[in-house]
């Protein structure tokens, strides 16, 4: 059983909430199903900050995500604790600001489970910019895609 942890990042909250890691974990549930491999892995998502817990989901990602097809539903963020990091596998972040907020949360990273989501991709040193920032939520959610598609790979 894989147990993967996506951090809910501040992320413009590409999100005012439909966070980008929100986005990896119904995309992550998505292709998962798609393989007939559910039984296989437990996906969540977690935010180190709680600026956007409780808003529904910005409209730019909304529009960016239905052009692609990923299935909206509801979801609500919980804080990330320390104890996340023994709960699970991998824990997954999209920059460098979210790993940064991942080990100060947990204390740093002993065992090595902290990643990029775009190291699973064909651009492994990519970093997934906040769109909130730079307001390109359609390129944010092609690269979660792919980080998503390669690291289902790497692990099936």
């Amino acid at each position: 059983m894989h147990y993967i942890l996506i951090e809910n990042p501040v992320f413009g909250l590409a999100i005012r909430v439909f966070t980008p890691s929100f986005i990896v974990r119904r995309l992550g549930k998505l292709l998962i199903n798609r393989l007939n491999v559910a039984e296989n892995f437990f996906v969540d998502s977690a935010a180190t900050t709680s600026e956007e817990i409780g808003n529904p989901i910005y409209p730019q990602m909304e529009r960016a995500l239905r052009e692609k097809h990923i299935p909206i539903g509801e979801h609500r963020a919980r804080r990330l604790e320390k104890l996340d990091y023994d709960r699970f596998d991998l824990l997954i972040g999209m920059d460098e600001e979210n790993l940064h907020d991942m080990r100060r949360i947990f204390g740093g990273d002993p065992d090595g489970r902290l990643h990029y989501l775009m190291e699973y991709s064909e651009n492994p040193k990519g970093i997934i910019d906040d769109p909130w920032y730079t307001r390109k939520f359609t390129k944010c959610t092609g690269e979660i895609i792919e980080g998503c598609e390669g690291l289902l790979r790497s692990l099936v």
